[in-house]
């Protein structure tokens, strides 16, 4: 029995941070029943299917905003590839493939901001030539106004991505390009125009479990429906890379804690699996994710998507 009242046999949900935090400290044997908890309530809620998707990069690097996690930003010291917008083709044509691999979402990704007038109503256009595919769209497009995501949903868009990334309180501690609260407004500028939406987190910059307990409950606040958990890669040998680098059982118990305190939700791994997780990879669905995304992620690349429907079918899950 843990100090909160609760069993870890019999917990179906995360009711309150206190909870959640003394959840998060779990260690031994009683990890595994932590995961085996978020298992059962993943099994409950969401079932045994695994919901798959995948992006493109469709305008790489030089991105004027600060976030020091990300390899696009001119800030930062990477060596990432630097290109405007990708012509239709190559969008198209990566958007076959991902169907072919049995995915249900194809985002956009852009680098910057926002995209301009121009590069909107491109990619409005690709939007609905991948929705005509038989794709639900998402795209990842930075913070647009609402008229700028009218356009989009008028186009056929399904899915707005933005992520919060972390908590309010140490938001500033990873970007001060702009605040948590521009991300709000994003954030509820879509759901007000009925997107589904799609918002999680980059773990692993050296922020607390508190905050990431915060990150996890203000996504319930917001009422998202999709949960991208990201694990940091780092695009240097830095020192303090090496510091605040997770191990597979931590980013395991992350996983479950979002899928405890988020149960209706689908909870979605991507960037940083296959560094993070290593051997330890397919664990994700016994501690309770359901969605994935496969393929290349923005500016590393990702496990062979044949291997990742193979570990799919060895868990006895569907796609």
């Amino acid at each position: 029995m843990l100090e909160t009242g609760y069993s870890l046999h019999t917990i179906d949900s995360i009711p309150d941070k206190k909870t959640a935090l003394i959840l998060s400290q779990v260690t031994g044997a009683q990890i595994y029943e932590l995961f085996a908890s978020a298992n059962r309530v993943r099994d409950k809620k969401r079932g045994n299917r695994v919901d798959l998707c995948s992006i493109i990069n469709a305008k790489s690097g030089a991105c004027p905003e600060d976030c020091s996690f990300c390899a696009q930003s001119a800030h930062n010291k990477s060596k990432v590839n630097v290109y405007p917008l990708l012509k239709r083709e190559e969008i198209i044509k990566a958007a076959r493939s991902a169907k072919e691999h049995g995915v249900k979402r194809f985002c956009i990704v852009t680098s910057g901001k926002k995209p301009s007038k121009k590069e909107l109503k491109e990619i409005s256009r690709f939007i609905s030539e991948i929705r005509d595919l038989g794709l639900l769209p998402c795209a990842t497009l930075g913070m647009l106004e609402k008229d700028e995501l009218m356009q989009l949903k008028d186009a056929g868009l399904n899915r707005y991505h933005h992520n919060l990334e972390t908590s309010e309180t140490f938001f500033s501690e990873i970007c001060s390009s702009h605040t948590y609260k521009d991300k709000i407004r994003t954030i509820e500028g879509a759901i007000s125009l009925g997107f589904s939406l799609c918002s999680g987190g980059i773990f692993g910059l050296g922020e607390s479990w508190e905050d990431r307990i915060d990150l996890a409950f203000a996504l319930k606040d917001l009422g998202v429906d999709s949960i991208p958990i990201n694990f940091y890669t780092p695009y240097t040998a830095s020192t303090e890379s090496r510091e605040y680098a997770l191990g597979p059982m931590e980013a395991l118990t992350i996983i479950a804690l979002f899928r405890l305190v988020l149960p209706e939700c689908q909870v979605r791994v991507c960037g940083g699996r296959p560094q993070t997780l290593r051997d330890f990879g397919s664990q994700i669905f016994l501690a309770g994710a359901d969605a994935l995304l496969i393929g290349n992620y923005l500016t590393t690349s990702g496990r062979n998507p044949a291997d990742d429907l193979q570990m799919i079918q060895d868990a006895g899950l569907e796609i």
